[in-house]
Parts: structure tokens; sequence; C-alpha cells
């Protein structure tokens, strides 16, 4: 039987995974589609909205993450689990933060925009990986 905790912590994991394939797939690519002041418009407009959707989630699994490590079963597996949580901050931070701030200040090349496509895979990879644990850890996928 999943306890409630656990059941959010998967329910907040899968819609990270298909926000960030939308993201991925449909978002970032149309961004080259855009003419320049149209882009600077519409991601300003995007990345507010995007932040609300977002933000939460990933609050939400950071606190499940660091409250597993603590009252969890397994130690090793929180752990894991929390670092890769913690990568999708650090590079949230430290690669598209800056792209982002690029477009939003009409400062932003093709190669900026392309990168956001390029780059993103990174983030895709890492919250595919934290749904397999959070299934795996659930028994859910054998």
């Amino acid at each position: 039987m999943i306890d409630l905790l656990s059941l959010v912590g998967l329910a907040v994991d899968a819609a990270i995974v298909v926000l960030i394939l939308i993201v991925q797939l449909i978002i970032y690519p149309s961004f080259l589609f855009y003419d320049r002041d149209n882009l600077v418009s519409w991601h300003n407009n995007y990345t507010g909205k995007i932040a609300v959707i977002v933000g939460p989630l990933m609050v939400v699994q950071l606190l499940l993450a660091v409250y597993n490590v603590f009252t969890g079963g397994s130690y090793t597996i929180g752990t894991i689990y929390l670092v890769f949580v913690l990568s999708t901050w650090v590079t949230t931070a430290l690669i598209f933060v800056p792209l982002h701030k690029k477009v939003t200040q009409n400062t932003h090349t093709d190669g900026d925009l392309r990168s956001l496509v390029s780059k993103n895979w990174i983030r895709v990879v890492l919250w595919v990986i934290i749904l397999s644990i959070t299934l795996l850890k659930l028994n859910l996928l054998q």
C-alpha cells in the first residue's frame, strides 16, 4: 500500500516529467520560430506563467526528498534521489536561469536558443531518473 506522501511524491515527479517533456519537445524549439521582439514579449509572458507551475512542483519535490532522507526506510536510495533533485536545481540555476535572462533582456543569440533545447536534455534525463527511482522505490517499476 502506498502512503499519502509517497503518492504525492509520485504525482509530483510524474508531473515534472510531463512538463519538462512539453518544454523540451514543444516550447523551447518554438522559440526559434519567433522574430526577436515577439519572442521577448512571449518569453516574458511564458516564464512568469510557467514559474507558477514549475516552482511549487520543484519545491515540493525538494522538501519531500529532504524529508525522505531523514525519515524514509532507505537512507541510500533517499540520498541518491536527493542528489538528483539537487542536480536539477543546480542545472536550472547555473545553465537555464542565465539563458532565460538573456532572452528576457533581449541579448540572446540563436545559439542561446539552441542551447536551451540541447542543454535541456540534461534536465529531461535527471527528471526521468528521479521518476524512475520513485517507481523503483514504490515497486511500481520492475
